[in-house]
């Protein structure tokens, strides 16, 4: 039995995970939509929460939250733009279940878990 709970929960903190790549795109979208630009570099997370200098037209914060979420198993999502998969708009990428970056389980806005 155990091996079968620890299954659904590890498929559940996945499918979480995917939900909040899916949220990060659309507060992207949203920005993108305001300012005529994505956020460049790796803190352009920050950017959805706090105004950016040469963002005349930022409405935001563009998140629900407090802060930036971190994944599902407590490591920060790595946002990269121009992305390495999307270079016309941005990579979001968590580690997922393992924590080390660029290994088979990672889930990005480029994957389908």
């Amino acid at each position: 039995v155990v091996p079968r709970i620890a299954g659904n929960t590890e498929r559940a903190k996945i499918g979480a995970c995917v939900t909040q790549i899916a949220a990060f795109k659309n507060a992207l979208n949203r920005f993108e939509v305001d300012n005529g630009y994505y956020p460049k570099g790796q803190n352009g997370l920050v950017d959805l929460m706090q105004q950016p200098r040469d963002a005349q037209n930022w409405h935001g914060p563009y998140l629900d939250s407090d802060a930036i979420p971190k994944d599902q198993w407590g490591n920060e999502f790595v946002y990269t733009c121009p992305g390495k998969h999307n270079p016309t708009s941005f990579d979001i990428v968590s580690a997922g279940p393992d924590g080390q970056m660029d290994t088979d389980d990672d889930i990005g806005n480029w994957t389908k878990k």
